[in-house]
């Protein structure tokens, strides 16, 4: 019964550190995507002028 007990907690432990790691990649994406898109928007602006 313990042993049951202790998966579960393993399991849910490592869902949520899943979890985590998954939406700070995603966190990172979209940052790298929006500095990107404003470097080369910067860039389009200044070669207009």
């Amino acid at each position: 019964m313990t042993n049951k007990l202790s998966m579960e907690k393993h399991k849910k432990a490592q869902k949520s550190r899943s979890l985590a790691i998954g939406l700070s990649l995603a966190a990172l994406v979209i940052l790298f995507y929006l500095i990107t898109v404003l470097k080369i928007g910067h860039n389009v602006f200044l070669s207009g002028q």
